[in-house]
């Protein structure tokens, strides 16, 4: 029984030995598949590595050309980019110092001009001064009167004596600052210069009392009314001027007074035929009688123009009689032409039968 025990430990023993080495060879077939796969295994992602790494590489290479294109494009891009700002901003900042040039020069320019206009200012100022001095006194406010009026008249006319005459003395003896003359009917018309302007200050000064400036309108209503009497007394004579004169006023604001505000001064003016003119007015009447005057002279021209006309249609009638003679005759001389040239033709014809006839009779002689 022990012996049976004992041998069944010792099968036992065996057999768990064999299981024990079965075991063990099976864990070293297991391992060795294992390591065999490892080595699959890191040789298939060795080679995954190597095409992955290769294909980074690539990958890397294609994307360095591109990225180096790219560079290289946008170095040119940036580069023509840089250069046309360069030549906007080149150009802006001379088109800016240009205009900053011109716009110093042309302040400098307006400088100059503002100091020059100072400059006349103050010399207008002096004027001014200067001609309210000669405005002061009566004698020279009537020298200015004549001043002006001689200077329109050389505007419209030009220094023309065949037109009006300056300090013309007249048949009574008396001088009249200008004889017009106009055309006929109107004939000779003489002006004179009139500068009422003392009594004018004051009636249109605020600065004095209403009774002033009253008493000054009646002084220079009497005023006007005084010129106008002279003028019609002195100047206008029967059988040599006119039987209207006028009266010149150099200043516009005493001539605008006088028509807006005294219509009794107009209306006693009318009734002496003494017209009321300022340099505007007189202007406007000069200029109409400039046109006058060219109307009569072109109708002077045009009288010797028809004369001539006349004369010529004379000459035609004589140059249309002798023509038509002289075309008779030409045409009898050449009725004359045609019939000598037709007797030539016959001559020319005989002479050439005769000359044939002589040529037939030496060749019947040569047979």
């Amino acid at each position: 029984m022990e012996i049976a025990i004992f041998m069944l430990a010792i099968v036992n023993v065996i057999g768990l030995v064999y299981l024990v080495s079965l075991q063990k060879n099976e864990q070293l077939a297991s391992q060795k598949l294992v390591k065999a796969q490892m080595a699959e295994l890191e040789k298939r992602n060795s080679e995954q590595m190597m095409q992955i790494w290769q294909g980074t590489m690539e990958r890397l290479d294609h994307l360095s050309h591109s990225l180096n294109d790219d560079f290289d494009r946008l170095a040119d891009l940036t580069e023509k980019r840089l250069f046309l700002i360069n030549e906007k901003v080149s150009a802006r900042l001379d088109s800016g110092f240009e205009k900053t040039s011109g716009a110093y020069q042309e302040m400098l320019e307006r400088m100059a001009r503002i100091d020059e206009a100072q400059k006349k200012l103050e010399g207008l100022q002096n004027e001014v001064v200067s001609l309210q001095n000669i405005l002061g006194d009566k004698k020279t406010r009537g020298i200015f009167g004549e001043v002006q009026l001689n200077h329109l008249l050389e505007n419209v006319f030009g220094k023309n004596d065949g037109i009006y005459q300056v300090q013309a003395k007249l048949p009574n003896g008396l001088v009249c600052d200008v004889l017009l003359k106009a055309p006929e009917p109107l004939g000779k018309i003489a002006i004179d210069s009139k500068f009422p302007l003392e009594n004018y200050r004051r009636m249109v000064d605020r600065t004095l009392s209403d009774a002033q400036r009253q008493t000054a309108s009646k002084q220079f209503k009497e005023d006007i009314k005084k010129h106008i009497q002279d003028i019609a007394g002195k100047y206008i004579l029967p059988g040599y001027t006119s039987d209207q004169a006028i009266m010149f006023i150099p200043a516009e604001a005493v001539y605008a007074e006088i028509y807006a505000y005294h219509q009794d001064l107009v209306d006693f003016s009318l009734a002496k035929h003494v017209w009321i003119v300022s340099p505007t007015t007189l202007m406007a009447t000069l200029t109409t009688l400039e046109v006058l005057v060219k109307d009569q002279q072109r109708s002077k021209y045009a009288v010797q123009i028809q004369d001539e006309l006349q004369l010529l249609a004379k000459e035609f009638e004589r140059y249309q009689q002798r023509w038509t003679k002289l075309v008779r005759n030409v045409e009898g001389i050449s009725k004359d032409v045609k019939d000598v040239s037709i007797t030539a033709d016959k001559i020319t014809r005989r002479f050439e039968e005769i000359s044939n006839a002589k040529h037939y009779e030496a060749e019947e002689e040569v047979f």
